[in-house]
């Protein structure tokens, strides 16, 4: 399993999935979880959990 480059938490599916959706489509081993994401983009974490959320409901394969 891949960690945060940043904090080295073990990271979940759609931690990945929103490295992926937001920052590099084509990431492979470069992965931010989504605290140190939302930092990273300087956006509240809720939001973040919120467009998650959004894109999972649309059917975005990116997220589990």
């Amino acid at each position: 399993m891949s960690t945060c480059v940043t904090c080295g938490k073990e990271l979940e599916q759609n931690d990945i999935g929103a490295y992926k959706k937001f920052v590099n489509r084509a990431a492979v081993n470069y992965f931010l979880c989504r605290k140190c994401l939302a930092e990273k983009l300087d956006i509240p974490l809720p939001l973040l959990e919120e467009k998650i959320a959004y894109f999972k409901s649309q059917g975005c394969t990116l997220f589990a």
